[in-house]
């Protein structure tokens, strides 16, 4: 990690009241988790974004850190309060070992947890970041893609670690090693895990539902609304698929605010010319933000995924990418249909065209404000 530029981002970060915003308020991150006889020892590869925003707004009796080595060492004993590790249901207690620097702006820990002896049952909870609003009512999250070891044997990998999804594993003592029956990929498990992450993620993502909803307001038919959300579909999978095989990646700095002008163009092209946001033209434009998108979808959980299998990292993207779809679509059809039915109240075609436009314009207006919040933060 290059420390003159960590420096330059927490002086950034104070600044800028403590934190740059993002659209997304989930912090990525890795755990591997290494269950001895005696004791569980955890690494934890941190985002240098979950290292901020702690910094910045988590409550602490001590000072704020004056050096970026004191940065680390706060978020070190942060972490050891919000990761939770039990045993056979008694929580154990938990120090940390070390902390260094680690590839592309993040931070790896070592953590030691005493006071067990070969544990038949781990449960590992955490609730990193979720005490800090990122605004009114939606909390902040971390989410960490699990690796899980059993005297230096690898038991399972994939796995998803969220405030709302607790991590269990039960360990067998008599048979560990090569031989053992265990498998480390859970698909199943990974595929239900990644699925309602991918729900999460959008219905938190306020960026990706601005954009959405700003589709579907423009939407008149039911085949205009296939038509545009196909088209967006087709364009974030593309690229979520091409980060996947490394073909293609992009820095935030490029893929935020390009998703947040994103925003603020359809939302324009809605207010000044409503006849325009429909047909070919709305089409090639869903498609091609589409693809600034889906880098968006991909970024944070493909760096915490580094080092893990790939067929470990095609499922959790390919349930992830269902999720995501799942969590459009729970959004676009009750908001197309809902308009749909308003419409459908006025029996006056002068009436219905009335408020259709007000309804496209107004909705857009108040997007377009909102996608505007977003870039500016984007470009800070």
């Amino acid at each position: 990690m290059n420390t003159p530029r960590w420096f330059i981002m927490l002086m950034a970060c104070r600044l800028a009241d403590g934190l740059s915003v993002s659209a997304h308020p989930v912090a990525q991150g890795a755990l591997d988790i290494q269950i001895a006889a005696e004791n569980i020892r955890i690494q934890a590869r941190v985002s240098g974004e979950e290292v901020l925003v702690a910094d910045a707004f988590a409550a602490r009796d001590e000072p704020k850190a004056d050096s970026l080595a004191r940065v680390w060492q706060q978020h070190g004993q942060y972490l050891l309060q919000h990761l939770k590790v039990f045993a056979d249901g008694q929580r154990l207690t938990g120090s940390m070992l070390s902390v260094a620097a680690a590839q592309n702006d993040w931070v790896s820990y070592q953590f030691e947890f005493n006071g067990t002896s070969r544990p038949a049952r781990l449960r590992v909870e955490e609730n990193v970041l979720n005490e800090i609003e990122y605004a009114p009512g939606n909390p902040w999250e971390a989410a960490y893609a699990v690796r899980i070891y059993q005297q230096e044997h690898l038991m399972q990998e994939g796995l998803l670690l969220s405030r709302k999804q607790p991590l269990i594993f039960d360990c067998n003592w008599n048979n560990i090693g090569p031989s053992s029956a265990a498998t480390p990929l859970d698909r199943s498990r990974m595929v239900q895990q990644y699925v309602r992450h991918g729900i999460e993620h959008i219905l938190s993502g306020y960026d990706h539902l601005l954009f959405v909803g700003a589709l579907v307001l423009a939407a008149a038919t039911f085949g205009d609304l296939i038509k545009v959300i196909t088209a967006f579909t087709l364009a974030h999978t593309l690229t979520l698929t091409l980060s996947v095989l490394n073909l293609v990646r992009l820095p935030s700095h490029v893929v935020e605010p390009m998703i947040a002008g994103s925003i603020v163009f359809v939302a324009v092209t809605n207010v000044l010319w409503p006849k325009r946001s429909r047909g070919s033209v709305r089409l090639a434009t869903a498609f091609f933000f589409g693809l600034f998108h889906g880098l968006g979808f991909a970024g944070g959980l493909l760096d915490a995924m580094d080092g893990i299998g790939g067929v470990a990292t095609g499922i959790a993207i390919a349930a992830f990418s269902l999720g995501v779809e799942l969590g459009h679509q729970m959004v676009v059809l009750p908001l197309f249909f809902g308009l749909k039915l308003a419409r459908a109240t006025r029996t006056v075609d002068v009436d219905r065209e009335w408020l259709a436009l007000a309804v496209l314009r107004g909705g857009s207006l108040f997007i377009c404000v909102a996608g505007t919040f977003y870039l500016l933060a984007a470009l800070k």
